[in-house]
């Protein structure tokens, strides 16, 4: 049995990607592999209901700051002696980073990258938070005994950018919650109650930003044959929405946009499983966890190319140039008209996200630990 700890910040505070990268990690690591002990530091309690279901599992136990140094401090230096006092064997940074004071200390480490769209799209991001990131995120790659990347895309960044040779980094895809394909008829109603949704709709999930490229599927929208389905947009209002509405009322097809956000997660597979396609046409991505969302849905995938996406949608969804809507356009008449086509790629759909369970993401965690671990003299025990 082996002690493994991880930075656990985005598990108790953040309700989006990272956060529920970093639950699905734990939670599926003390599924499938409960042998081992789990330790999960985080600098603050957050919203305890975000991981209530991992505070009932046996073998984790939760490290909280307690005394004087908190916040960034403890999490980057007051953690460690309190690692150390505890024998662990292992400590994996779920979100890019890891404590500055753990490097030469024996412990075993493990980071995972999700993507570096800061670098590449530096323009989204503020100076300050661009130097920030450069420096805690390329310091902890190039420290960290493996790096673990989300995708061969972020493998490839990761290469070019902090200079990690290939060897050092193992790629272990994502997961998304069971929930996704676990809805019934009743979720689905209840979300079509609770936000009014139209009975035919096409379906977008991420936050409202210009490099998330929703313009391109209200584009697609208003050249759509079908002149009476709608699409729903759910998601963070940013000021991206201002330039999305407008496209829509200058293209006559503003009624037929719905924008929803403060969506909570537990309507969300009910509003996935209600859909006729998922429209992904983000120009740059680490993976694309809502593609995976939505295969696991039953919802065929028109996603863009130019990154990862592919990766995510597998070889039966259909792929868009990001800045081309009659393309796009004209695969959502294929969608929506050839029911072969459809079935086609639902099936293929299922088939192809098996790859993204969790017990398979688990075992290729484990087999990564496990490598760290015989390469630093010891092993999962």
């Amino acid at each position: 049995m082996s002690r493994i700890a991880f930075d656990a910040k985005r598990i108790t505070s953040n309700t989006t990607g990272l956060g529920n990268y970093s639950r699905f990690v734990v939670d599926a690591l003390t599924t499938f592999h409960p042998e081992h002990s789990y330790f999960l530091c985080s600098p603050e309690e957050g919203n305890p209901s975000l991981y209530a279901h991992l505070r009932e599992r046996k073998g984790v136990k939760w490290m909280f700051p307690n005394g004087r140094v908190g916040g960034s401090l403890w999490r980057n230096f007051g953690i460690v002696p309190e690692l150390r006092t505890e024998g662990i064997d292992l400590f994996h940074g779920l979100s890019h980073e890891l404590p500055r004071g753990i490097y030469g200390k024996g412990m075993a480490t493990v980071v995972t990258v999700h993507d570096l769209i800061f670098i590449r799209y530096p323009h989204y991001y503020k100076p300050i938070d661009r130097l920030l990131y450069r420096i805690k995120y390329g310091c902890a790659a190039r420290h960290a005994d493996r790096v673990i990347a989300i995708s061969e895309q972020t493998k490839r960044d990761v290469m070019t950018y902090f200079h990690v040779p290939a060897d050092r980094i193992d790629v272990v895809y994502q997961g998304c919650s069971p929930a996704f394909g676990q809805a019934t008829p009743e979720d689905e109603a209840r979300a079509r109650t609770e936000y009014n949704l139209p009975d035919r709709y096409l379906l977008y999930v991420g936050s409202i930003e210009t490099r998330k490229n929703l313009k391109l599927a209200v584009e697609a929208l208003a050249r759509c044959q079908d002149r009476s389905i709608r699409l729903v947009a759910v998601g963070k209002r940013m000021p991206y929405c201002t330039e999305v509405e407008e496209v829509a009322r200058h293209l006559g097809v503003a009624e037929r946009l719905i924008l929803l956000h403060g969506v909570p997660f537990a309507l969300l597979p009910g509003i996935y499983r209600g859909a006729e396609a998922f429209l992904y046409p983000s120009r740059f991505e680490g993976f694309g966890i809502p593609i995976v969302e939505a295969l696991a849905s039953g919802v065929p995938v028109i996603a863009a190319t130019g990154s990862c996406l592919e990766e995510a949608g597998g070889p039966s969804s259909l792929y868009t140039d990001p800045d081309d809507p009659d393309m796009m356009a004209s695969m959502l008449d294929s969608v929506l008209s050839d029911s072969s086509l459809r079935h086609r790629m639902i099936t293929d759909g299922y088939s192809y996200i098996k790859r993204f369970s969790p017990r398979a993401i688990a075992d290729a965690l484990m087999q990564v630990y496990d490598r760290v671990l015989r390469e630093k003299g010891s092993s999962l025990r």
